[in-house]
């Protein structure tokens, strides 16, 4: 888990349950994407809640779920000064 932790004390990360959050402050949880099948099956991720891409398709849904923490790592958690400082 990478914890991006900004000047003004704001904690920017990817949700996962490694380290109980809530420990660090009041929680602030928005939806970075989503991950859908379509109707033969193949797996789909839209970033779209974080204004990115839609990647896919993808014939495994873990290989979609790696995707899309690939992407929201490179893309999302280290913000541009033009960001918020959501997390997800």
């Amino acid at each position: 888990m990478q914890l991006l932790i900004q000047p003004a004390g704001t904690i920017r990360t990817l949700y996962d349950e490694t380290l109980d959050l809530r420990s660090l402050g009041s929680l602030t949880i928005n939806r970075g994407s989503y991950v859908e099948p379509n109707h033969a099956g193949q797996w789909f991720v839209d970033l779209a809640p974080v204004q990115g891409p839609q990647l896919g398709p993808f014939t495994r849904r873990s290989a979609a779920l790696a995707a899309e923490v690939n992407w929201l790592q490179k893309h999302w958690l280290i913000p541009t000064a033009s960001d918020s400082a959501d997390s997800v």
